[in-house]
């Protein structure tokens, strides 16, 4: 009975310790709060070096920034649209335009119309950083 009761506290004690398995569901997020990366303290206009993958940070007073080069300068912290969360790359937006997310790779993703070949355009996430023109996808 004493060895019994010693394999079944072991057991317990491995099972309390072995890791989880991990879920195959992505993590909801739905602001700019969860997202991976914002976490950074960042000011207003300081340079940056990735206008591609995971380009959101926060000022010290709480601003959500993004790191893009305009007009062909060198990247910089701009203020953001307002900031959907986790979304996945080439599909729908619900969400009004002019809404900024972050793909599960880090890829930086806007809310925009995305044309097909008969000239109607759909609402999708798009590449944020201008690397590919929403309006000649074809």
């Amino acid at each position: 009975m004493r060895r019994f009761c010693c394999a079944v506290g072991a057991l317990a004690l491995i099972g309390l310790h072995w890791p989880a398995a991990a879920s195959a569901e992505p993590v909801q997020c739905d602001d700019p709060s969860c997202v991976p990366g914002i976490n950074r303290v960042v000011g207003l206009g300081a340079d940056c070096d990735n206008v591609t993958y995971f380009v959101f940070a926060t000022t010290d007073w709480g601003r959500v920034v993004f790191c893009d080069s305009a007009r062909g300068l060198s990247p910089r912290y701009f203020r953001a649209l307002p900031v959907a969360g986790i979304r996945v790359f080439d599909t729908p937006c619900d969400q009004p335009f002019n809404q900024m997310a972050q793909a599960p790779d880090g890829l930086f993703l806007f809310c925009g119309p995305k044309l097909d070949r008969s000239g109607t355009g759909t609402s999708r996430w798009i590449r944020g950083d201008h690397y590919d023109n929403p309006n000649s996808n074809f």
